[in-house]
């Protein structure tokens, strides 16, 4: 036998195997969350290249909607939200509502299901009015939502989502977490590849 291959036999015979550490399954597999809801949604949210607005009342935040808006032509902004086009309406913001969406579309705006504060994703469904077009078609996504829909980890996300709507849940369930992005040419990020280029989410 070949010297070397008998000293490495050799060192494989003296090589004693101890058991692995067993896992502690009744042990969390998530960070516990040590701040508000609304603070760490929106840290997670920013750190993925989104971008949160958290403001004590409605008033204010369509206040701000709307001056956010205002570089925009109102024919570029589309929402198909019964209940979101009315408060849009109430608050003078400006917004195109038709049956078939606008080719030449800028922003979108929508509600949600749920806004996960562990990775900053957002929570949709086929079960919005708009269905799932108007979350990726537009270049600018603006979700408008409030501290209730705040859950701390994804699991929570599912249980309220399956809670919800019992056994008829949506076609669709999806998750965004910050704009579109690819990073497939020489490793450099590029925002809105194959969807928004900008999330910016609304909340009180």
């Amino acid at each position: 036998m070949d010297p070397a291959r008998k000293e490495i036999l050799n060192k494989l015979r003296k090589v004693t195997l101890s058991e692995p550490e067993k896992p502690d399954f009744s042990t969390s597999i998530y960070q516990n969350i040590e701040t508000p809801l609304e603070k760490t949604f929106t840290k997670n949210l920013e750190e993925i290249k989104g971008h949160a607005y958290l403001f004590p009342r409605e008033e204010e935040l369509f206040k701000s909607l709307c001056n956010f808006l205002a570089s925009y032509n109102k024919q570029q902004i589309y929402c198909c939200e019964k209940e979101l086009q009315s408060k849009l309406s109430f608050f003078e913001v400006p917004y195109l509502n038709t049956k078939q969406i606008p080719e030449n579309m800028e922003v979108g705006l929508t509600g949600c299901e749920y806004l996960i504060a562990h990775t900053g994703s957002v929570m949709i469904s086929s079960a919005q009015e708009g269905g799932r077009q108007i979350f990726i078609y537009p270049p600018v996504h603006i979700v408008i939502a409030n501290k209730n829909q705040l859950v701390p980890y994804l699991e929570d996300a599912y249980y309220e989502i399956q809670n919800k709507y019992k056994k008829n849940l949506p076609s669709q369930v999806s998750l965004i977490s910050g704009p579109s992005r690819t990073a497939d040419i020489e490793k450099t990020l590029i925002l809105g590849a194959h969807g928004p280029r900008e999330l910016h989410i609304f909340f009180t």
